[in-house]
């Protein structure tokens, strides 16, 4: 994350918001240990409070539909959302609350903090990387966009169903990777 480049005046202790229609809450699962399955959150909303002279001081508050699953195939994406895996129904927020961002290189960063799904809180830890320079976009905006992983235990969050094969493997893979394309906007003071 390029911390010093916040550090300009004009986007001191700013407030930003994801742009959803250019970035990616994505995910990838494991499918009967043959293959990768890949899908999407098409609906949720991102907000970072970021003061660049105490970058350590940022928080990030994110809420995700757990209903706007899609993997492409609506009978799968049906059974994502059914009480099997997210119970949409019941729960219908993936709720993400930063608690600390620490820096590990030149452009590296790990953000920890607690993801809510289907009611269970557990603590991650992002791996923050590549995020650009500040630019004023063509209709006077102000924006900034990285990338964000984690690798998590769907077990942890109470997404159980599974199915054995005949090989002895599982249908879903018991690890999710979790891979986050964003840009953010400035928000109008």
């Amino acid at each position: 994350m390029s911390v010093e480049s916040l550090a300009k005046p004009a986007v001191k202790g700013v407030t930003w918001e994801i742009d959803p229609a250019h970035s990616q809450v994505g995910f990838v699962a494991r499918h009967m240990v043959i293959t990768t399955v890949r899908g999407q959150f098409d609906r949720y909303k991102t907000t970072v409070i970021f003061d660049p002279t105490q970058p350590e001081s940022a928080r990030v508050d994110a809420e995700i539909e757990a209903a706007s699953v899609n993997t492409g195939v609506e009978q799968r994406d049906n059974h994502l959302r059914s009480a099997d895996f997210f119970d949409a129904e019941h729960f219908p927020k993936i709720i993400f609350r930063s608690k600390k961002l620490q820096r590990v290189g030149d452009d590296r960063w790990k953000l920890s903090g607690d993801l809510t799904i289907r009611g269970t809180t557990r603590e991650i830890i992002l791996d923050l990387e590549g995020f650009t320079d500040v630019i004023k976009d063509p209709w006077g905006g102000t924006r900034i966009g990285g990338t964000a992983t984690a690798t998590l235990n769907r077990f942890d969050y109470g997404l159980h169903w599974n199915a054995t094969i005949e090989t002895g493997g599982l249908v879903v893979g018991e690890r999710i990777s979790v891979h986050l394309d964003v840009e953010l906007v400035r928000k109008a003071d």
